[in-house]
């Protein structure tokens, strides 16, 4: 269950593989509510339906990628390592600890003390490595042929994809027509999942900080490259490259890219707190920012689904 490398030809996924993955997670992940409201716009009001994923057990998203994969080799005990900068870490301790399989994650040194508890408390190892979520990875691979141990990826793991998938799926059934779906990009995994499900009819808005611009920088060459990440948004949208699977995900149904300040998110954080009483890590506000910016301007009579995607913070903080 490692990632696919560059070389080798990637299993394009599709609303089947989406489909596939909610049977198997079945009853293991919570069905996340949707909430319509108005938000404040640069020019007023600005309907919007929140898709109140942080509510998913661990506060991410990404639990439901990590058991689609184990459930998807459940015959595979191996233990599991996963390199991770926080929400995927926490994701596969607590599939590990449902389904009873040893977990390490390797975090970098950047890692929030908040998201590593998390980790312990489901019982996962945790290793420290490097400062950047890359020098992580590159340890969890010798690890992994160390420990003849079974890798999971963040973002970039067919299963994991079509798992998180299951998002949109959700919102399918929770609103009418076909929305826009703004969703924070990182490596981009929830956005490539939602984008296969919705298929040819849906429209998915990747929305990233400008210190993090995976997605942007490759549309814009054409192919994924390496970009500089510095964002308040790092711990959970650190990646330095957008995953093959979410690229070639957004070619083929042709996902925008907007980007948006760390002023934008953090304000877009503090709103929702104020406001609605809904905590959220930076990441979780990314795509709200979008709109309360300007970077994403609604057509008329369009209301936008917004997935809040993480809630693993400390409060403290907001």
């Amino acid at each position: 269950m490692t990632a696919v490398p560059p070389s080798r030809k990637m299993k394009r996924l599709y609303r089947s593989d989406v489909r596939a993955a909610k049977l198997r997670l079945g009853h293991r992940v919570r069905v996340t509510p949707m909430f319509h409201t108005e938000v404040t716009g640069p020019h007023g009001p600005v309907k919007v339906s929140f898709k109140l994923e942080y509510l998913q057990h661990g506060g991410t998203f990404k639990v439901r990628g990590s058991l689609n994969a184990l459930l998807e080799a459940r015959e595979d005990r191996r233990p599991v390592v996963i390199a991770s900068g926080g929400n995927a870490g926490i994701a596969a301790a607590l599939a590990c600890a449902v389904l009873g399989r040893p977990c390490t994650v390797v975090v970098p040194e950047s890692a929030p003390h908040t998201k590593v508890a998390a980790m312990w408390a489901y019982g996962a190892e945790v290793l420290w490595h490097g400062t950047t979520y890359a020098e992580a990875h590159r340890y969890a691979d010798e690890l992994t042929e160390e420990r003849g141990a079974v890798q999971l990826h963040a973002y970039d793991l067919p299963a994991v994809v079509a798992g998180a998938g299951v998002v949109g799926l959700e919102i399918e059934r929770q609103v009418r027509g076909r929305p826009p779906v703004l969703v924070a990009v990182g490596g981009g995994g929830l956005a490539a999942g939602i984008a296969a499900a919705l298929g040819g009819r849906g429209h998915v808005v990747g929305v990233e900080p400008k210190g993090a611009p995976t997605l942007h920088s490759a549309l814009a060459a054409g192919r994924a490259v390496d970009v500089h990440v510095n964002s308040i948004a790092a711990d959970a949208l650190g990646a330095t490259r957008i995953g093959g699977i979410a690229f070639e995900v957004a070619q083929r149904y042709r996902m925008g890219s907007v980007l948006v300040t760390d002023d934008a998110i953090a304000m877009a954080r503090e709103y929702l707190w104020r406001e609605f009483r809904i905590v959220v890590e930076p990441a979780g506000a990314t795509a709200l920012a979008a709109i309360q910016s300007g970077a994403y301007v609604p057509e008329p009579g369009e209301r936008p689904v917004v997935v809040l995607c993480g809630a693993n913070t400390d409060p403290a903080t907001l």
